[in-house]
């Protein structure tokens, strides 16, 4: 039981097609005020839910520096998460290079500022 178990989770994270990983979040880790990236893996169960007094949750991932493929199992507020602007594979290279490789800076623009400024 323990082997077919452990091949579904591989399978699951380790296919081609697959989407374990969501979207990619930050949370608040390994404690308040010191935040990390997690990735978003699905919602509690049902056994669980009847537990976490009525709020909100999400099923999140939390990937240890270099190795990605140990970490965390949380269950978090919604309220606690603060999702990305970044795909899952930018956060993994970025969780994987320890901070090195980080991914592009969306263009944002204050707004009102001209789209088209001259310099």
């Amino acid at each position: 039981s323990i082997y077919s178990s452990v091949k579904q989770v591989s399978d699951t994270l380790f296919s081609e097609n697959g989407n374990a990983f969501r979207q990619a979040l930050l949370v608040q880790w390994p404690r308040p005020g010191v935040w990390t990236i997690a990735f978003q893996t699905g919602t509690p169960g049902q056994d669980v839910v009847r537990h976490l007094d009525g709020e909100d949750y999400l099923s999140v991932y939390v990937p240890t520096t270099p190795n990605p493929t140990s970490g965390f199992f949380l269950m978090v507020p919604t309220a606690e998460i603060k999702p990305l602007d970044m795909s899952v594979d930018e956060a993994l290279k970025y969780i994987i290079s320890m901070g090195v490789v980080a991914p592009p800076a969306a263009a944002r623009r204050p707004e009102g500022a001209d789209p088209n400024p001259r310099g």
